[in-house]
C-alpha cells in the first residue's frame, strides 16, 4: 500500500504576532522518517511532507494538493496538540477530493484524547494509539481492523471501537535509520537552534522511548511507563550514517534523558573517542544522576553542550512538579560541565500550577546566578495525559484557555491564580527574556565562543528584518502585549472538555503524583 506521512505546520507563535519558529529552529520530523524506513522495510512504498519543510507550499489547500500529488491509498498525520486542527483541515480537503483515501492519526495529542476524537471528525478513519510501527504495518498490510492493537476506529454501522494496546518494541535495534532522504531539503533546508551547534550541517536523533522518571507536566500516554533505548554500537552506526550519507557534523538528541542509562552512553562515548567521526552533539542529563567521570567522556567523545531539566528555583514548586532535583545539586552539576570543558544549558517552564509573581523572579535570579552558557524557558502549556491535567482543567488552581492552536508551549493558555492576567505573564516572560540576554554574563561567554557561534550568526544576517520583528516582540510592554493579541477566535470546529484516555496504570500514576502522599516507583532495572 502507497503511504503519505504527514507533519502538519500547526500554530506556532502568539496571536498578534510573525511565526518566528522557523528562523530559529526548523527541526526534521523524526518520528515521521522513522516510520517512512519501517513501512519501506516491509515493501510499503511511503513518502514524508512536512508542511514546515523549506519547500513546502504555505497553506491549507496547497499542501493537501501536495500530499494528493504523491498519489496515496492511506494518509497519516502526526499532529501535536497545536497541529491538530490544521491536521483536520487538510485530512477534510483529502477526503472531499479523493473519499477512497483512508487516513489515519497518531502522536500523543490522539493517544491521550483517544476515541472522542473519531466521534468528532468524521474525516478521520483510525487513530493510533501509541506506538506506530506495528499499527501502520497492519494497516498498509490489509490486515482486518479488529485484529490490529493500539487501533480506534469505527465499524460500518459508526460505533467507535479501540482495540488493546499491543506490546512495546523491545529492541529499537530492529528498526532501520529514520529515511532521512524522503525529507525534501535535508539537512541544508534544515537547521539547529540557534547558538546550539559549531559545525554545519546539522541532524536530530532519538535514542530511546520513554523515561524513567515521573515529572507532573509530561504526557506518558505513548510509551506509558517503559523505558527502551538504542545499544551503543546502533548509535554510533547512526551517527556514521548521518556523517557518511548527508555531510552532516553536528547532531542534537532529543531524548527525554540521554544519559538514563549511563553503561549505555559509556560504552557509545568509548566507540566515539576510539573510532573517532569528526561529529559534534548537544544532549540532556539529569541533574544528580552525572559524575565528573561520565561528564569528561562525554566532552571526549565530541559533546557540545548538555541540557538539564531545572524548571524552577522555587523550591515548593521543584518539590511539587520536579522531586528530587535540588538547587544545590543544580549550582553543583553546572559547575562539573563547565569543568569538563562543556557549555550548559537550562530548562526551565514558567506558569505552572503554584506559580506566582515572586517564584518567577527568584528564578530568574537563580539563572543568572548560575552563569549558564544558554537557557530556555518554556510556558507552560497542560498536557492531556499528564499527571497534573484534571488539577489544571478543575479551576482549584488557575484558569485554562482550552484552545489546541494555542497550546504549543509559546502561549499562556493556563494562567495561575497568582497572576492578574496572561498579559502580565507575558511581560514578566519577556523581561526575564532580556535580562538573561543582556546580562554581562551571557555576553561575557557568549563572546568566548564568537568563532563557533559564525553559522548562526550568518543566518541571522540573511533574515535580518524578522529578527528585528522578535526583537521588537521582546520588547513589548503589557499595554502593546495586549493591543497585538486582540481577538483570536477559537476553530469552529475544535471540541472542549475531552477527557484524557488513560489505562489504568497511567491514571493511577496521575493520582500518585498529585497525592499529598508521593508513591515512590523505582524503575526496573533492565
Amino acid at each position: 500500500m502507497r503511504v503519505t506521512l504527514v507533519h502538519p505546520a500547526g500554530f506556532n507563535f502568539v496571536p498578534g504576532q510573525p511565526d518566528f519558529t522557523l528562523l530559529a529552529n526548523r527541526m526534521a520530523p523524526i518520528g515521521l522518517l522513522q516510520l517512512a524506513s519501517w513501512l519501506e522495510l516491509h515493501q510499503h512504498p511511503a513518502q514524508v511532507h512536512d508542511c514546515l519543510g523549506p519547500v513546502a507550499p504555505r497553506g491549507i489547500e496547497a499542501n493537501a494538493e501536495a500530499i494528493l500529488a504523491t498519489d496515496p491509498e492511506l494518509v497519516g498525520f502526526s499532529a501535536t496538540t497545536s497541529g491538530f486542527m490544521d491536521a483536520v483541515d487538510m485530512a477534510a480537503y483529502i477526503k472531499h477530493k479523493r473519499p477512497h483515501i483512508r487516513v489515519v492519526f497518531g502522536n500523543v495529542h490522539v493517544t491521550s484524547i483517544g476515541a472522542p476524537m473519531l466521534k468528532h471528525f468524521p474525516e478521520i478513519d483510525y487513530l493510533c494509539i501509541g506506538e506506530g510501527e506495528g499499527t501502520m504495518l497492519d494497516l498498509a498490510a490489509g490486515a482486518a481492523l479488529r485484529d490490529i492493537p493500539n487501533l480506534a476506529y469505527r465499524d460500518d454501522s459508526g460505533q467507535v471501537h479501540i482495540n488493546p494496546r499491543r506490546p512495546r518494541i523491545l529492541n529499537l535495534d530492529e528498526l532501520p535509520f529514520p529515511a532521512y532522504e524522503k525529507l525534501a531539503g535535508f539537512p541544508q533546508g534544515y537547521h539547529l537552534p540557534l547558538f546550539s551547534y559549531a559545525r554545519r550541517w546539522g541532524a536530530t536523533m532519538i535514542t530511546s522511548r520513554g523515561c524513567p522518571y515521573t515529572c507532573s507536566f509530561c504526557d506518558r500516554t505513548v510509551y506509558e511507563r517503559l523505558y527502551k533505548y538504542n545499544s551503543a554500537p546502533y548509535v554510533y552506526s547512526h551517527f556514521r550514517y548521518l556523517r557518511e550519507r548527508f555531510d552532516v557534523h553536528h547532531v542534537n538528541i532529543y531524548d527525554d534523558l540521554f544519559t538514563a542509562n549511563q553503561k549505555r552512553v559509556r560504552d557509545l562515548c568509548e566507540l566515539l573517542i576510539a573510532k573517532p567521526l569528526g561529529m559534534d552533539f548537544n544532549c540532556a542529563i539529569r541533574t544528580g544522576n552525572t559524575s565528573d567521570e561520565l561528564l569528561g567522556l562525554l566532552k571526549r567523545a565530541g559533546a557540545l553542550m548538555v541540557s538539564m531539566g531545572i524548571e524552577s528555583a522555587d523550591p515548593a514548586m521543584m518539590e511539587r512538579h520536579k522531586a528530587g532535583v535540588t538547587l544545590e545539586a543544580v549550582k553543583k552539576t553546572v559547575a562539573q560541565i563547565h569543568a569538563a570543558g562543556m557549555r550548559a544549558k537550562g530548562l526551565f517552564i514558567f506558569g505552572l500550577p503554584g506559580e506566582t509573581p515572586a517564584t518567577l523572579k527568584a528564578t530568574s535570579d537563580f539563572i543568572l546566578d548560575l552563569d549558564l552558557d544558554e537557557m530556555n524557558m518554556t510556558k507552560f502549556c497542560p498536557m492531556y495525559g499528564a499527571p497534573l491535567w484534571d488539577e489544571c482543567t478543575s479551576g482549584r488552581e488557575g484558569e485554562f484557555n482550552e484552545d489546541w492552536r494555542l497550546m504549543n508551549c509559546l502561549n499562556f493558555v493556563f494562567k495561575p491564580h497568582g497572576f492578574e492576567s496572561r498579559e502580565e505573564m507575558d511581560a514578566l516572560y519577556n523581561w526575564h527574556v532580556r535580562r538573561f540576554y543582556d546580562s554581562r554574563a551571557y555576553r561575557r561567554r557568549f563572546s568566548k565562543n564568537i568563532w563557533s557561534h559564525r553559522w548562526s550568526l550568518w543566518h541571522l544576517i540573511r533574515h535580518l528584518p524578522q529578527v528585528i520583528q522578535a526583537a521588537r516582540y521582546f520588547s513589548a510592554n503589557k499595554a502593546e502585549l495586549e493591543a497585538a493579541q486582540g481577538d483570536f477566535a477559537p476553530h469552529p470546529r475544535q471540541p472542549r472538555g475531552l477527557s484524557p484516555f488513560l489505562s489504568p496504570e497511567l491514571r493511577a500514576d496521575a493520582i500518585a503524583a498529585m497525592s499529598p502522599i508521593k508513591i515512590s516507583r523505582r524503575p526496573k532495572k533492565e
